[in-house]
């Protein structure tokens, strides 16, 4: 029977009730069918909840949980004897805590100090591996220390630079499709890409990983996928913080944020001495990189497919969801070679916003740009150009579409640039265009 709201109200905060499951994962369920759904989602836990009652079912406020591993053997009836075994000792705790007989731990209220400590050992390797000149990567201390001068700086003579940065809607595929080491790229490669754009060498790199209960596995294959990142930045993955929020999150959710610091020589710092008769070479992405996915997963939906369908757009990848992860491009190790030898002037890091409005960030007033040689579209593109209807010059405000970076040179200095790329591993450099006199971009060509 399910209670009134003038029942519920009359009773608020002294009447308790247990759930079968971990709320708020199967609310609403009852009995056998309640395990049968937890053994058809791939549960690997589950157990009980005592919870308030209000009136909406099993949504009020959690007071206790216990929890028990469920086994590759499990059926209905065997998980149910296992989690009807915590229910009374649940109930006791819970009278207990309204009585003012019983303590509540940390645990109780939803937050695991074992589980941080057990994740912090699990990435302490691939957080070294990030070691550099100027750091140690060593994990634990209440902050990450970087020496400037071990990394070769004077310090009288170079400026420090700062970005942030996240991944976004992307979370959601990697969330869903449970694969998750990809995103851990994304968020590095979104913080340092801005860097270079200033012409700073990215230098360390902390992360900020928040869910509502921390599963420790998940967890650590996102800041794995963080160092591998940092390794391909050359920056030292320095420390981070992880928090587990109860109630703030839903059940398999977390959100990343990442923040990096670079150095660049005073006199170094870009853009410097952009002008008319630039030129714009194009470096190409590797997809769509991390912006766009909240469209993106909206055609995905409206197209009548889902994350593990066979990909349209791609059959060297088994799934969309395997294309959609595909790691944003970390550009360190191929432009800052240029911006080392002087022959940068500006760079433009091609995300939210597209090129049409990330270029502009990078010119002075009275120059804009002229790009008369775009690539065609990649596939993925020409997919959600023909998935969403979109005009070109929408498609070049909203998604990098095939470019990530742009750099900006002059012309005496494209061939040696272009020889250096492709030495860095660029196997193609486009050359989309120059700088005229005006505002704003101008693409001549269709995609």
């Amino acid at each position: 029977r399910i209670l009134s709201k003038q029942f519920t109200d009359f009773w608020r905060g002294r009447c308790i009730n247990v759930h079968p499951s971990l709320l708020p994962k199967h609310a609403g369920g009852m009995d056998l069918a309640v395990h049968q759904a937890v053994l058809d989602a791939g549960e690997t836990e589950s157990g009980c909840t005592i919870h308030q009652v209000t009136e909406t079912v099993d949504g009020g406020p959690i007071v206790v949980q216990r929890k028990v591993k469920v086994e590759p053997n499990d059926t209905a009836e065997s998980l149910k004897a296992k989690v009807q075994a915590l229910e009374g000792k649940a109930f006791i705790e819970a009278i207990e805590m309204y009585t003012g007989k019983g303590t509540m731990s940390y645990a109780d209220a939803g937050v695991s100090i074992d589980a941080g400590n057990e994740l912090v050992d699990l990435i302490k390797p691939a957080c070294k591996a990030t070691k550099r000149p100027g750091c140690d990567a060593d994990l634990g201390g209440f902050g990450g220390l970087f020496d400037l001068a071990a990394a070769g700086y004077d310090s009288a003579n170079t400026v420090l630079i700062g970005a942030t940065d996240g991944v976004g809607t992307k979370l959601r595929i990697a969330q869903s499709t449970q694969k998750h080491e990809s995103v851990g790229i994304d968020l590095v490669a979104m913080c340092v890409n801005d860097l270079i754009v200033a012409g700073g060498e990215p230098l360390f790199f902390l992360d900020y990983y928040a869910t509502g209960q921390l599963h420790v596995n998940e967890a650590a294959a996102v800041v794995r996928g963080i160092a591998e990142g940092c390794k391909r930045a050359n920056c030292g993955l320095i420390g981070g913080e992880t928090a587990e929020m109860p109630s703030m999150y839903a059940p398999g959710d977390y959100d990343l944020a990442g923040f990096s610091v670079g150095a660049v020589a005073r006199d170094k710092i870009l853009p410097s001495g952009v002008e008319v008769g630039d030129v714009l070479l194009g470096i190409p992405s590797s997809g769509i990189h991390s912006n766009g996915f909240s469209l993106v997963r909206k055609l995905v939906e409206k197209e009548d497919l889902n994350y593990g369908s066979p990909c349209p757009w791609d059959s060297s990848v088994a799934t969309i969801g395997d294309s959609l992860l595909t790691p944003t491009k970390i550009y360190v190790k191929s432009c800052l070679p240029l911006i080392k030898k002087g022959l940068i002037k500006g760079l433009a890091h091609i995300t939210g916003g597209g090129l049409v409005e990330n270029l502009p960030r990078s010119l002075p007033e009275g120059v804009g740009a002229k790009v008369v040689s775009h690539p065609p579209l990649p596939p993925v593109f020409k997919w959600i150009q023909k998935a969403s209807g979109l005009d070109d010059h929408e498609m070049l405000r909203t998604f990098n579409c095939g470019i990530g970076m742009v750099v900006i040179l002059a012309k005496s200095n494209v061939e040696i640039a272009k020889e250096m790329l492709k030495e860095a591993g660029e196997e193609v450099v486009y050359e989309l265009g120059t700088l005229v006199a005006g505002s704003g971009v101008t693409v001549d060509n269709s995609l």
